[in-house]
């Protein structure tokens, strides 16, 4: 029997499954020297060609399952508004960054992500300020439901980039202070290897490219999606912090995870479950005001097939 199911949720279930791979790989196959040499020649290479293309493999099915759910939910035009400025804007704080120190501090990336931009960044890096950055906002956007004056607006933005950088509170620890790393520190940091200088940075770079986006968006035309719709969003969220927080917890950096969990998971759990579940909810929960919450689009949904 054949049945389809849509090519978004196939990216998402690939990108999950990425992640929990690489996890199982840095976790427990790596610190085993005794489980890599039972392996077979066939094993090792399998073992191989997944670590080193793991972590860019799930960065890009993280990526395009966002874009095709924002391609469905709330239009292409509103997500390419958003994507390019992400992806646009990342990029060229990221080689800034890794070629002068602003605005994250002195750093380097090592192998394992993917070819590299100029040799300095991989390209899968941009794809993740998208995709983390993508969702983060939309989920922080609900509370534009009360209103989408400027104070609304800016209280949406601020929070999808804490949000964001709540991530890297718990993922830089885990990826450049392990004996693993993925990137690499060249000055001394004041938090856990790391200068605080990194999370103005990456503060400041969410923050721009959202406010791109929702200029271009426009008061009228803001994403604000009611319960059912930002399931998606937050199992990616969930999920990439997820991913991060048992890495962090696995190399012993507590304080960074619980930071992360207050200003990250948290936020992320009171905005899912405060959002009105759809459109009903939504109109009873603030009537003074005529903001429509974004319907999904009824056209066929792009599909792959399995058996």
């Amino acid at each position: 029997m054949r049945r389809a199911i849509s090519a978004q949720w196939f990216n998402l279930g690939m990108h999950l499954v990425s992640m929990l791979f690489g996890l199982f790989g840095l976790v427990f196959v790596l610190p085993n020297s005794s489980f890599i040499e039972s392996l077979s020649e066939a094993g090792l290479q399998v073992f191989s060609w997944g670590m080193q293309n793991g972590g860019a493999s799930y960065m890009i099915f993280g990526a395009i399952a966002a874009f095709l759910y924002g391609k469905q939910t709330i239009g292409l035009k509103r997500t390419l508004a958003f994507c390019i400025p992400a992806i646009g804007i990342s990029v060229s704080s990221e080689l800034l960054g890794t070629s002068t120190g602003f605005p994250f501090g002195a750093y380097s990336y090592l192998s394992g992500l993917g070819y590299k931009i100029a040799g300095l960044v991989p390209f899968t890096i941009p794809l993740s300020w998208f995709y983390m950055g993508f969702s983060a906002f939309l989920i922080a956007a609900t509370i534009m439901r009360f209103g989408t004056g400027w104070g609304y607006r800016i209280g949406a933005i601020a929070l999808g980039a804490l949000m964001l950088t709540s991530w890297d509170f718990v993922l830089d620890p885990a990826m450049s202070q392990t004996p693993y790393p993925f990137w690499e520190w060249h000055q001394a940091g004041e938090f856990y290897g790391m200068p605080y200088q990194n999370f103005f940075g990456w503060f400041g770079t969410g923050t721009l490219f959202m406010t791109v986006a929702s200029l271009i968006w426009g008061k009228t035309n803001q994403a604000i999606l009611n319960r059912q719709q930002i399931l998606f969003p937050t199992i990616i969220y969930a999920g990439n912090f997820a991913f991060a927080l048992i890495l962090s917890f696995n190399a012993g950096f507590y304080v960074p995870a619980l930071l992360g969990i207050l200003v990250g998971a948290l936020p992320l759990a009171v905005l899912y479950f405060t959002t009105p579940k759809g459109d009903e909810d939504a109109a009873i929960a603030n009537p003074s005001i005529n903001i429509p919450v974004v319907t999904v689009d009824a056209a066929p949904v792009e599909t792959i097939a399995t058996r």
